[in-house]
């Protein structure tokens, strides 16, 4: 399901990779020790995961990709079921102790797809993508999911038309200036900008009674290079498929919080907070242009126009369309495949997960990453027979139904949470993997951690390491003088904040699992995101000709996945997620007053008659309205708590540092156990059981998904979504509540470190 844009400046990454770098040796020096290794186990740990990465096979990934991808294998079709059992047939073969896991959910299929534009000329649209003989897999037909949007609500009307660029909230105030209301309309907006679901929110919530989405070719077709089959870009019939449930909850609509099991108790469709209320259908560039072309109105602002050969109008009129969508709301069934590798400890779980399912083939999304994940699965099961035995138990999920909103994770999550909660020591995630960079995002206690795994892996093009190739282009790619110096002092990959969008939300924001989502890509030639033309064919064209990159992400994950599992200590630092935490508080404060200024500034512009004066008579726009300016919000409680957290943080990173100095003695089994037992609480201490005030299933109070973001992060939701809403009281009134989590969580580090210590100086 994620879609990842990166926009690289060639030039200035192609200079910091050739020029001289202190980095290969800091890179070396941080290697030579394994974080949360003794020493008596860390040259051993080397050994195997040496034999790993030298294991892995990019043909066996291929065979792989073409196998998975082969048919159409959406949630509930004979193909879908089909790999699940092809998959736990080969982990079985591996030696894991694996099986499926069903469950049942809602998934809607198309029945009725309409969209005609009825004035000022006639036009109906195609909403479908015609096979292409260069193409082998592309004329499956009969077994492809029509163009549409998942959970759209059944709908049939006809109004104006309206073009509302990206479709989020500010598009609308931009809007409001114009004097332009969408109320009983049908709204037209491009993808990009922002995660799609949000589209038909906001648009219902401004009173448009129907939505439609079409892809823009400046957003992923020939403003960006020759298009399919051409090229690798989209064509003017592609269309992006996708599901557009609500933020509320991921998973079934009608089990939130509860796996859906054939037992469970379920709510009725109309009582679905998930499901959309106006309907909504996705369009080609090549069936929206006609549409777009018939619209007058004021002339789009210039940041709203694509990269379509007409003049982008806004509206309303004299366009007028009608829309009709209705659904089958089937049951269909869901196989999670759960493969096992016991370890000499199965008190302890490390999880790695990577979906199956797709809107059609899916050879990027997601069989590149799950291709990736059968790989690491074969060469660990090789190990385990040449006498390698995990410490830590190895858990393998290969998960179904993602693409319709995390249905497969979030259900067996939801069903095992307090096992989970009991034994889950981390889970690391992939999805599509591509060509380029090392990407990495999380929570950041694994920072470290993933880091100097990276500085293990070669690139397989550059030939540098993973790490140094990533670190110089985040230096490129800083904002400004004061990020690049910050990117350029430190020792880790940027580890950002995960939203939504993929398979790790549940662990991190519903069950307190500490979290990693690895993949690689930036450097590509075109992108076929949810369309037909996302293949076999497609990818091995355009992507990872030569699954260089593929064999990296498994080198990646399984070498991470080892460490995870062998480590005598937990492998964690909490030193770069307290700086996180801290940053997070900081950009609250910048945000509040930020607005106190522009709210300020504006109403006096407002008293002083700006607006007035500089509008053009020929195209006038409405001044925007006065505001409120925001008061003074208490952030004291948040802030002292952050402070207790990084002086715990470093406590544990001080007494890490000592043990290591001191050669990293082999501590006694009790110590161990008590440090581990310290450490696997830690993470699920970021957690409300209540959850976030209007979205309960989010328990964690540092990460989640906006409201209006979906994708993105959105740190410290419950004050953050607040003072976006412009509540400030309630915003103010969420931080002590905050504050006390983190509180809970710099006690539980202090702990660890306090037992960390003790165990230092007792074994010197």
């Amino acid at each position: 399901m994620r879609l990842r844009w990166v926009f690289c400046s060639a030039l200035a990454v192609s200079q910091l990779l050739t020029a001289q770098s202190e980095e290969g040796k800091k890179s070396a020096e941080a290697s030579s020790h394994l974080l949360g290794y003794s020493s008596q186990n860390s040259q051993q740990q080397k050994d195997w995961e040496g034999k790993f990465r030298d294991g892995i096979v990019a043909d066996n990934i291929r065979e792989n990709m073409r196998r998975l991808s082969a048919r159409p294998h959406h949630v509930g079709s004979p193909y879908d079921k089909n790999n699940a059992e092809w998959i736990l047939s080969k982990f079985k073969e591996y030696g894991f102790d694996a099986h499926i896991e069903a469950f049942s959910i809602l998934f809607p299929t198309p029945k009725e797809r309409v969209v005609e534009l009825l004035e000022p000329a006639k036009f109906t649209a195609k909403l479908r993508e015609p096979a292409l003989p260069v193409d082998p897999t592309s004329s499956q037909t009969a077994e492809q999911l029509p163009t549409y949007n998942a959970y759209s609500i059944d709908g049939d009307v006809t109004a104006p038309l309206v073009y509302v660029n990206y479709g989020n909230r500010e598009d609308y105030e931009r809007l409001d200036r114009l004097g332009i209301s969408v109320k009983g309309a049908i709204v037209i907006a491009r993808y990009g900008g922002g995660w799609r679901g949000i589209k038909p929110k906001v648009a219902g919530e401004h009173g448009a009674i129907g939505c439609i989405i079409y892809s823009d070719p400046k957003g992923d077709g020939y403003h960006n290079g020759d298009d399919y089959p051409a090229g690798g870009w989209r064509p003017g019939f592609g269309v992006q498929r996708g599901s557009v449930m609500d933020t509320d909850y991921p998973g079934d609509p009608l089990t939130p919080e509860v796996g859906a099991t054939a037992d469970a108790k379920r709510l009725s469709i109309k009582d679905a907070k998930t499901i959309t209320k106006i309907p909504v259908l996705p369009i080609s560039y090549a069936d929206a242009t006609p549409l777009l072309s018939a619209l007058k109105g004021p002339v789009a602002p210039e940041e709203w126009r694509g990269g379509l050969p007409i003049t982008y109008h806004v509206g309303p009129g004299p366009a007028k369309v009608h829309l009709k969508v209705s659904s089958n709301w089937d049951m269909k069934p869901i196989y999670d495949v759960i493969g096992t590798l016991h370890g000499s400890d199965d008190g302890q779980w490390v999880v790695r997960g990577n979906h199956f399912d797709a809107w059609v083939n899916g050879a990027d999304d997601p069989i590149s990453g799950q291709s990736a994940l059968i790989e690491e699965a074969r060469m660990l099961g090789d190990l385990h027979r040449q006498g390698w035995v995990p410490k830590r138990t190895i858990i393998y999920c290969a998960w179904d139904g993602e693409e319709p909103g995390l249905l497969g994770s979030v259900e067996w999550v939801e069903t095992h949470r307090e096992e989970l909660q009991k034994h889950g020591v981390a889970y690391i995630n992939s999805d599509s993997n591509e060509r380029g960079f090392i990407d990495a995002g999380g929570t950041q206690d694994l920072e470290s951690f993933i880091s100097s795994v990276a500085r293990d892996i070669q690139d397989p093009e550059t030939k540098m390491s993973a790490f140094q190739r990533a670190h110089l282009e985040s230096i490129a790619e800083a904002k400004n003088a004061e990020e690049r110096k910050d990117r350029r002092n430190s020792n880790n990959l940027v580890v950002d904040a995960l939203g939504d969008g993929s398979d790790f939300a549940a662990f991190q924001d519903y069950a307190g699992i500490s979290t990693l989502n690895v993949e690689y890509g930036g450097e590509d030639d075109g992108t076929q995101y949810h369309s037909i033309y996302d293949d076999f064919y497609w990818y091995t064209h355009f992507v990872d000709t030569d699954f260089a990159y593929g064999r990296a992400l498994a080198q990646t994950i399984g070498t991470a996945i080892m460490r995870l599992a062998d480590a005598d200590l937990i492998p964690v630092d909490y030193s770069p997620q307290a700086e996180a935490i801290s940053k997070y508080e900081t950009e609250l404060e910048k945000l509040l007053k930020d607005k106190q200024e522009e709210f300020t500034e504006r109403n006096l512009e407002l008293k002083e008659g700006v607006f007035k004066a500089t509008n053009d008579p020929r195209r006038p726009t409405l001044p925007p309205p006065a505001e409120i300016v925001p008061p003074y919000m208490n952030f004291a409680p948040m802030k002292n708590a952050v402070e207790l957290l990084k002086k715990s943080s470093e406590r544990y990173s001080k007494a890490l540092s000592k043990w290591q100095e001191n050669g990293s003695p082999q501590l006694s089994a009790e110590k161990v156990q008590l440090i581990n037992a310290d450490l696997l609480r830690i993470p699920r201490l970021f957690l409300n059981e209540k959850g976030l005030p209007e979205r309960p299933w989010f328990k964690n109070q540092i990460y989640a998904p906006g409201a209006y973001t979906g994708y993105g992060a959105k740190t410290i939701a419950a004050v953050r979504e607040y003072m976006d809403e412009k509540k400030w009281k309630e915003a103010d009134v969420q931080i002590p509540g905050v504050a006390q989590v983190i509180e809970n969580a710099a006690a539980g580090i202090d702990k660890a470190a306090n037992d960390l210590e003790g165990a230092v100086v007792q074994e010197h």
